[in-house]
């Protein structure tokens, strides 16, 4: 088996290198993406500094690097770049044409666009798991999950615009709160499941990627209504800097991927454990499940805590009714070879982004705060985070640490991530108090 893994890697290896010749097409790509890059610095480029005028054409130069790698980025990113310049001549510097205007009301205002992201993310965790059953249902998943990842880009970068019509100060790249970068995190997740899917030739994998895309979806929904999140709001002073165009989203990257990684992890050990037929172990979990979505209605949970437990209890609910058909489910799965080499990849290219963002944000702290380091609870639990995937590559790669370990220790790392993410904010407080819940 790991000698025929070998043989479809090296075949898919060398398909893509074939591939990715330079073309006219890709000379194309990076000439348009460079003359854009100009047009901004001449009509933008009295609100820049000298840092955010490299990065912006640094980025033009990444970007069709990216659409040489993967042609699909390509077309989404002339496809996004294309409808947001729509939504951004359809408000013709007016804010207001956003209640007036029917394409930008109901379509590609940046709450609109985010809105159809979310609930094309929960049609496409549908069709997944429908794939299992109907094949037909895999391909809608697929198409789902571009539709979703066209819709949220086109999202972030109208609101881009929009802070900018309501004032310059308003102005900033979108990923400075809980609001962006819940829709950051869902589309970095999507487009590299999306990566993995067509690189290994599976789609039956979406069903538990899709499932943490969709989870974050429903809090972003929750977070819009609850919090009036989707507002716009100026920049505090420490977030006033050229250093969060680079820290966040390379975050953000780590974040995405550790997030995959687990998911793949989970879908490893329901095929190690397709076989199974014993149901006790379902039942603590079916009570922990039943218990959590029953206690808003028992004990009357007041403020957040009713929401947290029936989101938990729908999520533990979940897990048990997947592991109920675990010996359906599993034999649509690649194979467990596949699934360990997708799981370690994702990690590995999660943990380089984490590491440059981690080294970014002490120079970030440093200008800011005047220190690099200051073990603010939002840096202790991204030093942990940090030393978990560390310890994790750390045994694959010297002890060849392969398989159940690794898939359980891949979910372990996705609580300790998401407590570095979310949990800091709802439990803790410190320097990072602008993402407070």
């Amino acid at each position: 088996m790991s000698n025929t893994l070998n043989d479809n890697r090296d075949e898919i290896i060398w398909t893509e290198k074939s591939k990715r010749k330079v073309s006219l097409v890709d000379y194309a790509f990076l000439c348009l993406l460079l003359v854009l890059a100009g047009i901004s610095l001449y009509v933008y480029g009295h609100n820049m500094d000298i840092y955010e005028k490299c990065i912006l054409v640094f980025s033009a130069g990444v970007m069709a690097w990216l659409g040489w790698l993967w042609k699909p980025l390509r077309t989404l990113m002339i496809a996004c770049g294309l409808t947001a310049g729509l939504a951004i001549f359809l408000y013709d510097g007016n804010l207001n044409n956003a209640q007036t205007n029917f394409f930008l009301k109901y379509l590609l205002s940046s709450q609109s666009a985010i809105l159809f992201m979310c609930v094309m993310f929960f049609m496409a965790t549908l069709s997944y798991w429908v794939g299992f059953v109907s094949r037909t249902a895999l391909w809608l998943g697929t198409a789902l999950t571009w539709g979703a990842v066209y819709a949220g880009f086109v999202g972030l970068l109208v609101r881009w615009r929009e802070g900018h019509l309501i004032s310059a100060e308003m102005g900033h790249i979108p990923v400075s709160n809980l609001y962006e970068v819940f829709v950051l995190f869902c589309l970095i997740t999507a487009l590299f499941y999306l990566y993995y899917e067509k690189r290994y030739r599976t789609q039956s994998l979406g069903a538990f990627v899709s499932l943490v895309i969709t989870s974050a979806a429903v809090f972003l929904l929750w977070y819009t209504v609850e919090r009036n999140a989707a507002t716009i709001t100026p920049l505090n002073n420490a977030l006033q800097s050229w250093w969060m165009k680079l820290h966040v989203p390379a975050n953000f990257i780590g974040y995405g991927t550790f997030a995959l990684a687990a998911m793949v992890g989970f879908a490893y050990l329901v095929k190690q454990h397709g076989e199974t037929k014993s149901w006790k172990p379902l039942i603590p979990v079916l009570v922990v499940g039943a218990a959590l979505v029953s206690e808003p209605f028992i004990f009357r949970a007041k403020d957040n805590v009713g929401f947290w437990a029936v989101y938990f209890g729908i999520s533990v609910l979940l897990v048990a009714l997947i592991l109920s058909f675990r010996h359906r489910i599993a034999a649509k799965l690649p194979a467990l070879e596949v699934l360990d080499d997708i799981m370690y990849r994702a990690i590995s290219i999660g943990f380089a982004f984490f590491t440059v963002a981690t080294i970014l944000g002490a120079f970030w702290a440093a200008d800011a705060w005047g220190t690099y380091w200051q073990w603010d609870p939002k840096e202790t639990w991204a030093a942990i985070v940090w030393l978990n995937y560390a310890a994790w590559l750390h045994l694959r790669l010297m002890k060849g640490m392969r398989g159940t370990v690794a898939a359980y220790w891949a979910l372990v790392g996705l609580v300790v991530t998401s407590f570095a993410f979310l949990g800091v904010n709802i439990f803790l407080s410190g320097l990072h108090s602008y993402g407070e819940l």
